[in-house]
């Protein structure tokens, strides 16, 4: 039997379709489709990269020297002693050591570079397909030549013009009057942003260090516990990671809003122009909120804590050090709790926000179930649909996410996989069930999200590379191969230094590449050049591959541009034949 929304269900389908234009809402699930097809390849391969992970897993003589090392390695305080930070054994942290090969081994630096080709591939085969869906739908040249001013625009000009276009008479500022309006426009925009460039500043500054302060102050207690103190530091970066998410998706609402200020206020002529700039304020504050703390952990968490005797300090507390397994598993702990986290917080408000709205709209208008009613009481019954623009926005951070740090998480394509086979549904059940038909709005391409989409698509490439070279151990321990032992035998000794004598109570071991006396060794400044130098090649070498992919793949389908020609070829034929007529005609009525 048919549950009892299936009518309802196959008769919105069906005016969906009926009314459907090439508005949005065809171009976002396109988008979405496709983007979604082409995460199945870097989801089967960030698989196999995890799998050879898990297959050599046995062999990595490192952890199994430090789950061999028993009481050999005496480690010093991760914090100051006098505060109750005690010393402890690198065995304690065999299993966190033995995760971190999972996440960092030589089949990381393939995927990351594979990663890099596939997102240029995904976007330049993009490009071929929005041309196909603007030359079916007739947008190609929409923005240029028809689109009309928006609302707002048209309701605050004061004048009217013809349109040189179209020879339509549109709303218009003069310019005489739009002056002044421009100069205090601009010098308005420009103290907003900096206020909100500071302010947001200050509070990225402000929840950073207080995630960093809280690790820190929570790493004490557990370390005072003997079973606790090995997985102190985990459960400590776990536990911000989560504080850390709840105050990300806070702060992401109160962004849009600025952002939407802001906008409005620049009075915009076009929706087109209007959505580029709004979409792009309010990446560029989600960006900060969102991968911040990821890019703290990726490349500044750890690097500047010093050594014994000479430690950094930030606001009376060291700076802290990436936990035991080291920073490449803990960025990989941080982006799976903010991504996946993010991924089950946005299906949960899929679900429960249209559903929760529907109910109290339903309370608000009490119309009568029992009789019959029209299609547009139907579709009265329903809440307002909001646009796509929360759609776009979930998706190109996921691409983020996906790209910009697939070097520390290879199963980070696998989760966006499975979260777009349901966002896929829910969306489908949100805007045929819970929601109204959305007007239909003609769109060219997706705008300013596909050049985001190129930006992320070039970071990924320096900051995998920067991940590769600085914050995986895949540079040092094949330096250590080339130079000492193929094998990697005594490279666990080999990276922990020795505390300088007479700064804490009992004689440690740290990690780093230091002397003594706390000098950096050769074999650093060695490994120094190496990582610069592995990220200048590997730059030039992704960035000149994907120019040649982006070269080779042409934006317009030949087939395409071969039908484009022909349609405008026959277009200029019929101009000519309808001449030709008209000639023709004239000088017969001429002769009679």
């Amino acid at each position: 039997m048919r549950p009892q929304w299936a009518p309802h269900f196959h008769r919105r389908i069906y005016f969906l379709i009926q009314n459907l234009n090439f508005h949005l809402l065809s171009l976002s699930l396109s988008r979405l489709g496709f983007y979604t097809a082409w995460l199945l390849p870097a989801s089967i391969v960030g698989v196999l990269v995890f799998l050879y992970g898990v297959i050599t897993f046995d062999g990595n003589i490192p952890a199994n020297e430090v789950c061999d090392s028993g009481n050999e390695y005496k480690m010093c305080p991760v914090c100051d002693e006098d505060i109750g930070c005690e010393y402890w054994y690198l065995s304690d942290v065999c299993f966190f050591v033995r995760l971190a090969y999972l996440f960092d081994h030589p089949g990381t630096v393939f995927y990351s570079v594979y990663v890099s080709f596939w997102a240029v591939t995904f976007l330049e085969y993009w490009k071929r397909k929005n041309a196909s869906l603007s030359h079916h739908w007739d947008c190609l040249d929409f923005e240029e030549e028809e689109e009309r001013p928006r609302p707002d625009y048209a309701a605050r000009a004061p004048d009217l013009k013809e349109n040189p276009i179209t020879g339509v008479s549109e709303p218009y500022f003069d310019p005489r009057k739009r002056f002044p309006r421009v100069l205090s426009g601009i010098a308005a925009i420009v103290i907003m942003i900096i206020i909100l460039f500071f302010f947001q500043i200050c509070l990225v500054l402000i929840f950073i260090i207080a995630v960093i302060m809280y690790r820190v102050l929570i790493s004490i207690p557990l370390f005072e516990n003997a079973q606790l103190r090995a997985r102190a530091s985990t459960i400590a970066s776990m536990t911000a990671a989560v504080v850390n998410l709840i105050i990300i998706m806070t702060l992401g609402k109160v962004y849009e809003k600025l952002a939407l200020k802001l906008t409005q206020w620049e009075m915009h002529r076009t929706q087109t122009e209007f959505e580029d700039q709004l979409t792009f304020k309010v990446f560029i504050f989600q960006f900060v909120n969102f991968y911040s703390s990821i890019i703290y952990v990726a490349f500044f968490k750890g690097k500047f804590v010093g050594y014994p005797g000479n430690y950094n300090r930030f606001f009376g507390l060291r700076s802290e050090e990436c936990n035991n397994g080291g920073c490449l598993i803990e960025l990989a702990q941080q982006l799976g709790v903010i991504m996946i986290g993010k991924q089950i917080i946005n299906n949960a408000q899929e679900i429960i926000i249209p559903k929760l709205k529907g109910f109290l709209h339903r309370c608000k208008i009490h119309l009568d179930k029992k009789i019959v009613r029209s299609r547009w009481e139907d579709d009265y019954d329903l809440i307002e649909n909001e646009g796509l623009f929360q759609e776009y926005l979930e998706m190109v951070l996921q691409f983020g996410f996906i790209t910009i740090f697939v070097a520390a998480f290879p199963l980070a394509p696998l989760f966006a996989l499975l979260n777009n086979w349901v966002e896929i549904r829910l969306d489908a059940h949100k805007f045929v069930c819970e929601t109204r038909r959305p007007v239909a709005e003609r769109a060219q391409d997706i705008g300013v999200w596909f050049t985001i989409l190129e930006t992320l698509a070039q970071l990924a490439v320096i900051s995998n590379a920067f991940l590769i070279a600085f914050t995986s151990e895949f540079l040092p321990r094949l330096m250590y191969k080339y130079q000492y032992n193929w094998s990697l035998e005594g490279y666990t000794n080999f990276t922990l230094a020795l505390s300088p004598n007479n700064t804490l109570k009992e004689t440690c071991r740290y990690r780093d590449f230091r002397e003594p006396d706390g000098n950096h060794t050769m074999f650093y400044w060695k490994l120094l050049a190496v990582r610069l130098a592995f990220v200048i090649v590997f730059e030039h070498v992704v960035f000149g591959i994907c120019k040649l992919i982006d070269i080779l793949v042409p934006d317009v389908p030949e087939t395409l541009e071969l039908k484009i020609k022909r349609e405008r070829y026959l277009a200029k034929q019929a101009l000519a034949d309808t001449d030709t007529i008209l000639m023709v005609r004239q000088f017969m009525m001429f002769t009679l």
